[in-house]
């Protein structure tokens, strides 16, 4: 008996939850998603003041917060490096730690902020990588710039890649530089979405104990995207070098 009425329970809560509920700004006849657009500022803004303040008064022997913004740098470094190799890596540093920065403070705004205690007369605030449309972006940024390195060293022969080793394998190509953006936007959007919704549920459930397990194991997680999103772009612009 006990165990029907908790699941009945949870499919109801779980029907009931919504999550990435948005409100839009009408901008030249375009419908923006406003809290998208909050949240992403939010999140650059406060990159951008870290980043200030990890490089003000550098000393030789790194301390404080110079000597965390060091170990984030020499981290994305690294990443570069293991996919890129010592030939093309230092070109693409800021555009791979971009991304990297970028997805892991939206998870992070998402995890650690209670942005349900914010009220607002429509929709709601959240991670930004909540919604598709922020995480598409990203991914067709990637494919962009994987062509970019494709194109800009080998120019048009380039494209003879795809009818390698055999033509019959040009459709099979095609299609592999369209599931790449795909693959990429759906694991980190699918990834922050679920985590979001079940804490909304866990939440409802257990109000307190529960859903904090969940919440540390979504900040994990959420670092764990942005390391995979921001290798697996580094990586694709290495296969476009060889």
């Amino acid at each position: 008996m006990y165990p029907e009425i908790f699941n009945s329970n949870m499919f109801t809560l779980l029907a009931e939850a919504e999550v990435g509920k948005h409100f839009y700004w009408n901008i030249a006849g375009f419908l923006v998603h406003g809290q998208v657009l909050l949240v992403s500022w939010l999140v650059l803004v406060l990159l951008l003041v870290f980043s200030i303040i990890g490089t003000q008064n550098k000393e030789r022997i790194p301390k404080g917060f110079q000597n965390f913004t060091e170990l984030a740098f020499d981290f994305i470094v690294d990443i570069s490096r293991d996919q890129l190799g010592e030939s093309f890596y230092k070109e693409w540093i800021p555009f791979i730690s971009t991304l990297f920065l970028f997805v892991f403070g939206c998870n992070w705004a998402g995890a650690l902020i209670p942005w349900k205690l914010i009220p607002l007369p429509e929709g709601e605030l959240a991670a930004p990588t909540n919604d598709i449309n922020t995480t598409a972006a990203l991914a067709l940024l990637t494919s962009v710039a994987y062509f970019y390195a494709g194109l800009s060293k080998k120019g048009f022969g380039y494209f003879k890649r795809y009818i390698q080793p055999i033509p019959l394998l040009l459709p099979i190509n095609i299609i592999e530089d369209f599931t790449k953006p795909l693959s990429l936007s759906f694991r980190l959007f699918g990834n922050v979405l679920a985590d979001e919704l079940t804490i909304s549920v866990l939440t409802s459930l257990v109000p307190l104990i529960i859903p904090l397990p969940i919440m540390v194991l979504g900040i994990f997680a959420g670092s764990v995207q942005a390391l995979i999103f921001s290798t697996l772009a580094a990586a694709y612009i290495a296969e476009a070098l060889e």
